[in-house]
């Protein structure tokens, strides 16, 4: 329990640090004061590369036999977040790039952290 605890806190503090670089990289300008958009390349790569990583995790995460202990709920929450997330991360690196807008990345970026601090949430709840 303490360890779920911790982990759910954890997760609070990386979704506020995650959208505080969010924000830096909406509000940020470059040298020649031009918007600075995302790489939505890097973005959809990385994600679509962590996606395969996350979805072989939560199958595996699935079948396990222990999958009613704290700890294992805590991470089939973490994980399953994370499928949601990459696929969001993806749409926005598609949406960047098509309206050549970083607004898209605020939009996902948002929608990320209210997602990780209801899943922490749950976590906390489990630990209790």
């Amino acid at each position: 329990k303490r360890i779920a605890t911790i982990a759910g806190y954890f997760q609070i503090i990386l979704a506020v640090f995650g959208f505080v670089e969010v924000l830096r990289r909406f509000l940020g300008e470059n040298k020649l004061g031009e918007d600075k958009l995302p790489n939505f390349s890097t973005m959809i790569i990385v994600s679509v590369f962590a996606l395969l990583a996350n979805v072989i995790c939560l199958y595996l995460l699935q079948k396990s036999k222990s999958k009613e202990e704290i700890h294992m709920k805590a991470s089939l929450i973490f994980t399953s977040n994370d499928v949601i997330i990459n696929l969001g991360v993806v749409l926005a690196g598609v949406l960047v790039n098509w309206l050549n807008s970083s607004t898209p990345d605020l939009v996902i970026g948002s929608i990320v952290l209210a997602l990780v601090v209801q899943g922490a949430l749950r976590i906390l709840k489990l630990a209790e």
